[in-house]
């Protein structure tokens, strides 16, 4: 097969904003409020909790718009580490984003998919019916396999050019946009004023909500543990795992710079416009769930399914229906601008000699064909082991610590090169950066202090990155 050698910028900033939002919704929007209800147990706290995500989110984007105009090249935030800090710091990154990060979204959101098309399709429900083989205590389901074939599909339209993953970005992205917008809406046309004011009765009171397991699930059953002090700011912690999972991916359209259109602009305009739509559909979706469904019945919604709870009462029976197709094609699109993006930052690191030779390289269509296989087999081992959500459970902690360390390359950039060209510079600097770093660094301080199931086994995966860096150097050098 030919190859070609630089990449075709195609992109416009219509399409880029809608990588940004295309990747950051997937299923967490729909599920993780529930888990986040029973920690922080009030409306008020609830909201509160996306509020934060989404001002963190919002700062963060504001913020890399500036090192994307300074370095609009295939790669993002791989190169804003390398040139902020040095080629270890990249390199780690770059490590833990093909090891789980990238990988692993893509396979949990892969096996989402599937699990949802399991209300029309039985045989795709996670259940021991369904179950194909099993290895020891390894279980392999048919959604598993399907959600694989899913990814090869997906990794196969993007291996074929720019434009056929534009396209299902595109068009997946504004479906999902608008049947957001659409549950939103009748949600609120069909809000129970009960309800609303019932959770908003004491909205601020925050409390654990536990729920007895000898008996079924109703308000009667739901312990109430009153958080105050330490254990109300581990809690907020606790929560934010699920809403910062849900807003993550922001920051693909970085790593495709290469074929964006005026880059320079458009990069940190489609951060700050694809952050500031997933935001407001976010807040507004869990205004939305308060508006028709009790407090006790967000916590405790079937397998956290608080979307489909919702769309029942909305939509009556074949609300599950709506919900399970809305999902199908939120999953889809997002795995799509997961798997387009991810490639090019193995296909930078393998330009700067830290990744497999191979991954460097584009085919005739212009995209790096061998980087996108690799992430396609490592998303699709991933798919098997079924640790795809404990995994991204426990490197909650390092995204945000990378994003933090990111964020505070801008401070060290503005030192080091202070005569560099800034096409955009970061809004609201130095406050909004430095409030960032700080929101983060709390967050993954108080995960390290309250949830360190969360946080360990995360940092063992990055540092496993340091003795490949150094084997990874010493080949390079060798085959100089």
């Amino acid at each position: 097969m030919s190859e070609t050698t630089t990449f075709k910028p195609t992109l416009g900033l219509f399409d880029a904003t809608m990588v940004v939002a295309g990747s950051m919704i997937g299923s967490g929007i729909f599920i993780v409020s529930a888990d986040i209800t029973r920690n922080v147990g009030s409306a008020g706290w609830l909201i509160m909790v996306w509020l934060i995500t989404g001002f963190m989110t919002l700062t963060a984007a504001l913020s890399y718009g500036e090192l994307s105009a300074m370095f609009p090249k295939a790669g993002g935030q791989y190169v804003y580490l390398k040139e902020s800090y040095n080629p270890l710091v990249g390199f780690l990154y770059g490590w833990s984003f093909f090891a789980v990060i990238q990988t692993g979204t893509i396979a949990a959101v892969g096996v989402a998919f599937c699990k949802f098309a399991g209300y029309f399709f039985p045989s795709l429900e996670m259940t021991d019916a369904n179950i194909l083989f099993s290895i020891g205590s390894l279980k392999v389901h048919t959604a598993q396999l399907v959600s694989i074939l899913l990814i090869i599909f997906l990794t196969y339209i993007n291996t074929r050019g720019i434009k056929g993953g534009k396209f299902i970005q595109t068009t997946f992205t504004v479906t999902k946009l608008l049947s957001l917008f659409g549950l939103i809406v009748f949600g609120l046309i069909m809000a129970k004023g009960n309800v609303w004011h019932a959770n908003w009765a004491d909205a601020w009171h925050m409390q654990k909500m536990v729920n007895s397991a000898d008996t079924p699930i109703n308000f009667d059953a739901t312990i109430l543990m009153p958080l105050m002090g330490a254990a109300a700011v581990g809690a907020i912690a606790a929560s934010m795992v699920g809403s910062i999972f849900s807003s993550d991916a922001w920051n693909n359209v970085t790593f495709i710079a290469g074929e964006i259109k005026n880059p320079k602009k458009n990069i940190g305009l489609s951060l700050f416009l694809g952050t500031l739509i997933v935001t407001v559909i976010y807040v507004s979706t869990n205004l939305m769930y308060l508006a028709v469904m009790p407090l006790h019945d967000i916590a405790f919604a079937k397998s956290d399914r608080v979307a489909v709870a919702a769309s029942n009462v909305i939509f009556g029976d074949i609300g599950t229906y709506v919900i399970a197709i809305m999902i199908m094609i939120s999953t889809f699109g997002c795995n799509n601008g997961l798997i387009l993006a991810g490639a090019r930052v193995y296909y930078t690191m393998s330009q700067d000699g830290l990744f497999f030779k191979k991954a460097g390289t584009l085919n005739k269509n212009a995209v790096p064909g061998w980087a996108l296989w690799a992430q396609c087999i490592v998303a699709g081992l991933l798919c098997l082991s079924g640790k795809y959500g404990d995994l991204l459970d426990m490197v909650s902690f390092v995204v945000v610590i990378f994003y933090v360390l990111t964020i505070a390359g801008i401070f060290i950039l503005r030192k080091k090169r202070p005569d560099a060209e800034r096409p955009y510079r970061a809004f609201g600097y130095p406050v909004l950066p430095a409030l960032y770093i700080v929101m983060g660094s709390s967050f993954c301080i108080l995960l390290f202090i309250y949830k360190r199931e969360f946080t360990w086994p995360g940092l063992i995966i990055t540092l496993i990155g340091i003795p490949l860096y150094y084997l990874a150097v010493r080949n390079s050098k060798k085959t100089a």
